[in-house]
């Protein structure tokens, strides 16, 4: 007589319902999010694909973002070194059309006038009568005193914290006007213009302070970066490169500095042309002069008008020459930014299509087919269904039924 357990019955079909229920359980967590599985594990022979792409995804994502933070500063950097470059090209524009042959000066003019040589009209002209300077020269130093702020504002310009500028040492202000170089311009414009000064510097001296950035045994005055308002990093060659790395092996190198020799000789130009000793040109004698008489302000140096219009011209002009190359300088700047830029958006154009790869990838291993899944879904659930009406069948069954 065969025997009938129906506990071992009832056992069995509870251990077929889990596997029912889990299946169902997995199957409405696919519909519901798409995903083949919460954990990696139960990605079989996938999971290695899966996370070696997402391994991909996430530094793609990464260098994405270093390029867009480097394009928004690149951006702002040439924005500044274009307003730079602008405001002084309209400075440049107007030394040039600054006359030469005069001294802008009100005034009479001042003739030598020997006593010993009572018979003979003086024409040698020594200087003028007033310091006053004329409209031409009055708008030209206000000029530069109103562009000088706005110039060390576009130096200093600022990405949040950090500072354009300053190369990798970001969170230290570039230039300072701390007042230094305001105080050393006046003293070499006196020294100049004094020639009865024992410090008293020629033109040539004067010119070769403008120019020079270096202190040395034959130009020990030169306007060298810390003077000029530098930070000490920036002074001394150390401020390092600011890089954005694009992928695995490749590094866009896009600094501009505040010291590039353009800006630097373009803000010691604007401080010179701004500072309240360069006027007078040409010397001021009181009226009525007596021959002999000291001069009450000093001009260019010389002797005569003609050579102080002579020396103050050969500074002026330098002047205007140090804003000249100092545009090409600042263009080399641009230059390299607008590469920098044109290297970056390619980079990020081939980023994104690896992002996409890598997406994709990703999809391949870990979604499944919702249709797929639905149609599992249904099936399951008509089983399960079935399997709970038999196993309420089965829990009604007694040894009297049975017989």
């Amino acid at each position: 007589m065969t025997s009938v357990s129906t506990l071992g019955t009832a056992l069995d079909q509870i251990d077929r319902l889990k596997v029912l229920q889990s299946d169902f359980s997995l199957l409405s967590y696919q519909l519901a999010t798409q995903k083949k599985t919460d954990k990696f594990s139960g990605l079989g022979s996938d999971l290695l694909v899966s996370k070696r792409a997402r391994a991909n995804f996430k530094s793609m994502e990464v260098y994405q973002n270093n390029i867009t933070l480097a394009n928004n500063r690149i951006e702002q950097s040439l924005t500044s070194l274009n307003e730079f470059r602008a405001q002084s090209e309209n400075l440049r524009a107007f030394l040039i059309s600054f006359s030469k042959e005069s001294p802008h000066q009100a005034g009479n003019v001042i003739r030598q006038d020997d006593p010993g040589t009572p018979l003979e009209t003086e024409t040698t002209v020594i200087g003028v009568s007033s310091g006053e300077m004329d409209t031409d020269y009055t708008t030209m130093v206000n000029f530069a005193d109103n562009m000088y702020d706005f110039l060390v504002d576009l130096v200093n310009k600022q990405d949040g914290d950090r500072y354009l500028f300053a190369g990798a040492d970001a969170l230290n202000k570039p230039f300072s006007d701390n007042g230094t170089f305001e105080a050393q311009m006046n003293a070499a414009v006196t020294n100049w213009k004094d020639e009865s000064s024992p410090n008293n510097i020629s033109t040539a001296d004067f010119i070769a302070d403008l120019r020079d950035r270096n202190a040395t045994g034959a130009n020990p005055d030169a306007f060298t970066d810390t003077i000029v308002g530098y930070n000490s990093t920036l002074a001394s060659g150390n401020a390092g490169k600011v890089n954005a790395r694009i992928n695995d092996i490749t590094e866009v190198d896009y600094t501009a500095l505040a010291n590039n020799q353009g800006i630097r000789d373009i803000l010691v130009a604007v401080t010179l042309l701004k500072n309240e000793n360069l006027a007078p040109i040409a010397d001021v004698y009181a009226e009525p002069y007596t021959f002999g008489d000291a001069p009450i302000q000093n001009g260019a140096p010389g002797a005569t008008m003609d050579e102080q219009l002579e020396n103050f011209n050969a500074v002026f002009q330098e002047i205007t020459n140090m804003i000249s190359s100092g545009l090409k300088k600042i263009d080399d700047d641009i230059i390299k930014l607008e590469t920098a830029r044109v290297r970056l958006n390619d980079a990020a154009k081939i980023n994104r299509e690896q992002i996409n790869v890598a997406k994709n990838i990703i999809a391949d291993a870990e979604d499944v087919d919702l249709n797929e899944v639905a149609t599992k879904i249904t099936s399951l659930q008509t089983t399960l269904e079935a399997s709970y009406r038999v196993t309420a069948l089965m829990q009604e069954l007694s040894l009297v039924n049975f017989i």
